[in-house]
């Protein structure tokens, strides 16, 4: 009895979690409570709440925290929106790709997979070590270090650095 009530517990736990889009997956983790005012900022709540799929490479807090708080501070000021958009866009690719796509893709390109983000402009996925980075268009890496976080429409995977276009 005491397994089938954990059972339960656990799918509807899986149950809950589905039913959430990607924002209000990232919404209701603290971890990315940078991201989601960010997002608000950029005005970009309601795009990456529609039908997707997205794939969102997801800065957690730790990853804003590596960015200086002055500049952070100006990217989330109204008259930076171009700018702060330009950036959150680029950690979403069009298309839900699982780990085991990403997997499956680093695999068949040799450990290198280029990557087309929302704002039009490419970021490499490599695998190093058993691990997945990304490389932004600065040569700059950040590590994958969760993935297949699923909602309604698309999946997260969580990024220890935020990747920044040119």
């Amino acid at each position: 009895m005491k397994n089938l009530i954990l059972s339960i517990t656990a799918l509807f736990i899986t149950l809950s979690a589905s039913s959430q889009t990607i924002v209000d997956a990232a919404a209701s983790n603290k971890d990315f409570s940078t991201l989601v005012t960010a997002l608000k900022a950029a005005d970009l709540v309601g795009a990456l709440s529609g039908e997707g799929p997205f794939t969102v490479f997801a800065p957690n807090n730790d990853a804003f925290g590596k960015i200086d708080s002055e500049t952070l501070g100006s990217l989330l000021k109204p008259e930076n929106v171009g700018a702060l958009s330009n950036i959150l866009t680029y950690h979403v690719v069009s298309g839900k790709l699982m780990a085991s796509d990403v997997t499956k893709a680093l695999k068949d390109g040799y450990g290198r997979v280029k990557l087309t983000a929302l704002n039009g402009q490419t970021f490499v996925a490599r695998s190093k070590g058993g691990k997945i980075f990304l490389k932004d268009q600065n040569g700059d890496m950040s590590e994958v270090i969760a993935t297949d976080v699923v909602g309604t429409n698309g999946v997260i995977h969580v990024i220890d650095s935020v990747i920044m276009p040119e």
